[in-house]
């Protein structure tokens, strides 16, 4: 072999060597900006985790302040002053909480111990607007969520030391999906976490009067009725439900056991090809949601007929006693809201949504998660003013058009007899829900009219 060849092939091997050299160069500089990138990310993550964390401590701090002042506040208008600031802070501590990377359940009596401090708080300090004066029995109920806020505040100061000594980690937490952390034989962080818990073990939660206490102790839901079903008998009720004749096709979707409403969720083909999802509740086998994709490309039956076609749709599947509300109309298909009628008073809570095909009104839709979490019989007896004094209440330029009873829910998940009165002042159309039992005007929508629906705000 020449002189000239060796040198062709070792500047060949010089090159694929330097290739080499630098395609690990490039290779080594990419994995450090992942790394690095990781790093940063994980870095940027436990900041906004610790932050939402002293957050959360902060506004506890704040509770168990304003709880202390309202013991010894001696004035209605200063009660109410320091019961509002409770309520405010229990509620942007709730918020907080709920952005830790801990599942619902893990803290589900401290979320429930804030939700009923914002809740009773609030109850009363509109006790205190009203001049009333509160009962030993409220007393010692601040006494009580005093006591439990202490305990609360002085375990979120522990977990402050444990996260800045690295005893609590939040990756630990965020990572708990991965088969790593579920090899892991000590969850220290999820452990220590488990302390806020401890907390409440004997905390039963209130037991009180007022106009905001009826839901407050009660977590079930009141309108899953029956015994647990399994998967295949929840496959039964969907056959039934859509007809066993038009299902050309089912499969099971899985089970939600941490949805609102524990579920078996499939999906259907039909025999026109229509896909369907659809959601059985595990307790009672009850219809949580259904869904058609269908598309809808004409529109020939009335609002007034669709209204009609919901109703029967929903008294035929063991619904009855259901009266419409509002409604959207959309790409040819209506979202009515329905009601729950109880000697003739509307129960807003009692909420079922139906969709409405306008060209042939076929039922496309329904969800019925409001109706399961509520539905109850409720005492409608607690009128204690009339229908007159009642309308003492109002603005003296409102012209009432129509008048009843309803059972409105609050933003606390609690629920309130009034007296609704719909009606216009100039051309603003509004409802206006007067206490039943107080004559408290208690809240005011806005009815907006438009080419596609009734709404309110």
């Amino acid at each position: 072999m020449s002189n000239t060849e060796n040198k062709k092939i070792e500047l060949k091997k010089s090159y694929l060597i330097s290739l080499i050299v630098a395609f690990a160069v490039i290779a080594i500089c990419l994995v450090a900006v992942i790394i690095n990138n990781q790093k940063s990310t994980k870095l940027a993550s436990e900041n906004n985790y610790n932050m939402t964390f002293y957050e959360l401590v902060d506004y506890v701090q704040n509770v168990e302040t304003y709880l202390a002042k309202s013991l010894i506040s001696s004035t209605p208008e200063h009660g109410a002053e320091t019961l509002t600031n409770v309520w405010r802070e229990a509620n942007l501590a709730q918020a907080y909480l709920a952005q830790l990377p801990l599942e619902s359940q893990e803290l589900e009596n401290t979320e429930r111990f804030l939700n009923q401090v914002s809740d009773y708080s609030y109850s009363l300090s509109r006790k205190n607007i009203y001049n009333e004066s509160l009962t030993d029995e409220d007393l010692k109920n601040l006494r009580d969520l005093h006591s439990y806020s202490v305990e609360l505040e002085n375990t979120l100061n522990q977990l402050s030391d444990d996260i800045n000594s690295g005893r609590i980690k939040w990756s630990e937490l965020t990572d708990r999906g991965s088969v790593a952390f579920a090899q892991q034989v000590s969850t220290s962080s999820l452990d220590g976490f488990s302390s806020l818990e401890e907390n409440f073990h004997e905390y039963s939660g209130l037991i009180y009067d007022g106009a905001f206490s009826e839901h407050i102790t009660n977590a079930e839901k009141k309108g899953l009725i029956g015994e647990d079903i399994d998967e295949e008998l929840a496959e039964q009720k969907v056959l039934e439900f859509i007809g066993q004749d038009n299902v050309a096709e089912i499969s099971s979707l899985g089970y939600s056991e941490n949805a609102i409403i524990p579920e078996y969720n499939f999906a259907v083909k039909t025999a026109q090809e229509d896909n369907i999802t659809i959601s059985i509740s595990k307790k009672g086998g009850h219809i949580v949601y259904m869904n058609s994709n269908r598309n809808v490309n004409t529109e020939i039956i009335s609002q007034e007929e669709a209204n009609e076609k919901g109703k029967e749709f929903l008294q035929s599947h063991g619904y009855p006693n259901m009266k419409e509300t509002y409604y959207l109309r959309q790409d040819g298909i209506v979202t009515i809201n329905y009601a729950y009628i109880q000697n003739d008073v509307v129960v807003y809570s009692d909420l079922m949504k139906v969709k409405v095909a306008l060209d042939n009104g076929e039922v496309l839709g329904i969800e019925a998660t409001g109706y399961l979490n509520n539905h109850t019989q409720r005492d409608t007896s607690k009128v204690k003013i009339g229908k007159e004094e009642a309308k003492k209440s109002l603005n003296k330029n409102l012209e009432i058009n129509s008048e009843g009873l309803a059972i409105i829910p609050t933003e606390f998940q609690t629920e309130i007899l009034c007296y609704e009165f719909k009606g216009k002042v100039d051309d603003n159309e509004f409802i206006v829900y007067i206490n039943a039992e107080n004559g408290r005007e208690e809240d005011i929508l806005i009815i907006t009219n438009t080419p596609n629906g009734t709404l309110t705000m």
